[in-house]
């Protein structure tokens, strides 16, 4: 299907965007970047790379592990270690739709890890992110599907850039992780981090919330992380970014005595992961693929999120 392609700047490269590291990334990921000579990609270079997705979609339908974790970075990488393992181990492999009807946003400036963001409006709207490593095009994050809104991108011939030291756009951008962590582990509504009513984050914390209590005489507890990596932003036409981030949370099950009484993790997922059926403890892992938009005032909308299901231990 003929896809349309439209040039847009970047929002800026946040966290560790500019050549920093955010705390905990692993340096092979750092060092096999600094190989890539800076360069910017063109709609023909987009074209081309999104085909990775049917070689990913290939890798998962064969269990290839090594070879889905060759084709990805960032969240899209992890998921490439346990949650594919456990895939030969009966648990179901991923099915992905033939995206079309694809626009995709470039970058208007070079960068040392080429990258772009896609957005495919068939069959079911979703972005992507891909970036090149290592001379190949890997996925970082996709399909995200939207849960609201698409953003109104500054996608002119042109394109405004916003450098991740700008006092506006690009402090409120580079912040947006480190305020999902804080609105997700506020319980009580003291953290002063604003999304609007029917967010999907509001949601995610309701959820959080109530969880404790549908287990009981079980114990929960949940502990939200980010996941190591970059978090890329573009630039939104009245200011403002949408900013691409992953975060993970950790959910700890354990039982007074004995088997757990309601298992937060199915019995199918909890054999294959473990190889058990059933345990006196578990240790349940979700990753969150997140497309957020950051208005000039610090108010935060979830545009895209995906959430899967990426490792369960004892």
């Amino acid at each position: 299907m003929l896809r349309r392609v439209l040039a847009l700047g970047i929002g800026l490269m946040l966290l560790v965007g500019c050549g920093a590291r955010v705390e905990g990334q692993p340096a092979s990921t750092t060092d096999r970047r600094k190989a890539t000579a800076a360069r910017t990609v063109g709609p023909g270079d987009a074209e081309s790379a999104f085909g990775v997705l049917a070689e990913l979609d290939e890798a998962w339908r064969k269990r290839d592990c090594a070879k889905v974790r060759h084709l990805t970075t960032a969240a899209e990488n992890v998921l490439g270690d346990r949650a594919c393992e456990a895939t030969r181990h009966g648990r179901r492999v991923p099915s992905r739709p033939e995206y079309g009807d694809v626009r995709f946003y470039l970058p208007d400036t070079p960068d040392d890890v080429p990258w772009f963001v896609a957005l495919a409006s068939e069959p079911h709207p979703a972005y992507f992110l891909l970036v090149r490593e290592d001379d190949r095009w890997r996925v970082a994050y996709g399909p995200v599907r939207l849960v609201g809104e698409a953003s109104d991108l500054d996608a002119d011939v042109t394109t405004r850039v916003v450098p991740s030291d700008d006092p506006d756009d690009g402090v409120a951008a580079r912040l947006v992780p480190q305020k999902h962590l804080a609105f997700l582990a506020d319980h009580v509504g003291l953290s002063g981090v604003r999304f609007p009513a029917g967010d999907a984050m509001k949601d995610l914390l309701a959820e959080l919330v109530k969880k404790p209590s549908t287990v009981r005489p079980d114990r929960l507890s949940s502990d939200v992380r980010l996941i190591p990596g970059e978090t890329r932003a573009l630039a939104l036409a009245d200011g403002g970014a949408l900013v691409f981030h992953a975060l993970e949370i950790l959910h700890t099950q354990k039982s007074g005595s004995g088997k757990l009484r309601h298992p937060i993790a199915g019995t199918a997922d909890m054999r294959a992961f473990t190889g058990k059926p059933s345990q006196p403890s578990l240790h349940v892992t979700e990753i969150f693929m997140l497309a957020t938009e950051v208005d000039p005032d610090g108010g935060l909308r979830t545009v895209a999120m995906t959430r899967h299901l990426s490792d369960v231990t004892t």
